[in-house]
């Protein structure tokens, strides 16, 4: 076969894949299985526990796949889990990996242009995790001092913007994921590890010592959580918002919430005991899917 027989071959044939992408509950029924993302460290949203997906949107994310099965009449239908880190969830997302992304992705306008968002699930901003013994308060106190920030993230980007504009004169060093960058705190290698504060809490009571840290710093920006889905899929997209759209105006969503935040949890038995915030009580009635900037 010709080079260029091939190449046209190949070209119908990434676009029927891109075709079939698109339409999700297509895929799935051809497929007979929906594969959802989780995070490993993304407490209390998504994370691993005696190596098994747990938190508040792992649950979103069985809702939604309990809604398919009704969708598509498929009862017997596979689920399927596949972790994902802040580099690669676009991709795998993208590519038809995976079926939906629900963790703590910040919705915002760039990110759109790619892919699209559900329902607005929680806000936050950026702060700084540190050992209490460091002194450091805020932002101007890292002069000279590496920060850890994990990759992939819009926390990379804003921080690398303020720190340039503000002259902070903060080292940054890229983390893998934010098990890892606050690791870098934990053992000395990083002073602070900038992340969404609710994060920060989340993994507080994963160290050795919990009474040893602390968040502070102002917050940069609030910046809604959402889960993700291929863009260009309205029929999905409606599904995916049904069932968030439900959970929030039956009080179910509020209970989950109080389940993952104010409750103890795994895997050290505490409560993070952080209450909803204004802007996400507001979301409960507007069921807003508005990106941050």
């Amino acid at each position: 076969m010709q080079l260029h027989t091939r190449l046209l071959y190949l070209a119908l044939g990434l676009g029927c894949l891109a075709g079939a992408q698109a339409d999700t509950l297509a895929k799935v029924r051809e497929s007979g299985r929906i594969t959802l993302a989780y995070r490993e460290s993304s407490v209390p949203f998504s994370y691993l526990d005696n190596g098994k997906p747990v938190g508040m949107t792992v649950e979103i994310s069985q809702a939604v796949a309990e809604a398919v099965k009704k969708s598509l009449n498929r009862p017997d239908l596979k689920v399927q889990w596949q972790a994902v880190t802040s580099q690669n969830r676009m991709p795998l997302l993208s590519n038809g990996t995976v079926d939906l992304e629900c963790g703590s992705t910040t919705n915002n306008s760039v990110r759109g242009k790619e892919v699209a968002f559900a329902i607005n699930h929680f806000y936050t901003g950026t702060r700084l995790l540190v050992k209490k013994s460091s002194g450091i308060k805020n932002y101007a106190d890292l002069k000279d001092k590496t920060v850890s920030i994990t990759t992939g993230t819009t926390n990379l980007q804003v921080l690398r913007k303020a720190n340039a504009e503000k002259g902070w004169g903060m080292n940054i060093v890229m983390a893998k994921d934010h098990a890892d960058g606050f690791l870098l705190v934990e053992n000395d290698r990083a002073a602070a590890f900038g992340m969404d504060d609710i994060l920060l809490y989340g993994l507080i009571p994963t160290a050795k010592n919990p009474k040893d840290f602390e968040v502070v710093a102002d917050s940069l920006q609030v910046e809604p959580y959402a889960c993700m889905l291929r863009k260009d899929d309205p029929q999905f997209k409606q599904l995916v918002d049904g069932v968030i759209g439900d959970l929030m105006k039956s009080g179910a969503f509020a209970k989950l919430y109080d389940k993952w935040f104010m409750q103890p949890i795994a895997p050290r038995n505490v409560a993070l005991g952080l209450p909803m915030s204004e802007q996400l009580q507001r979301n409960l009635q507007e069921l807003s899917d508005k990106p941050s900037f």
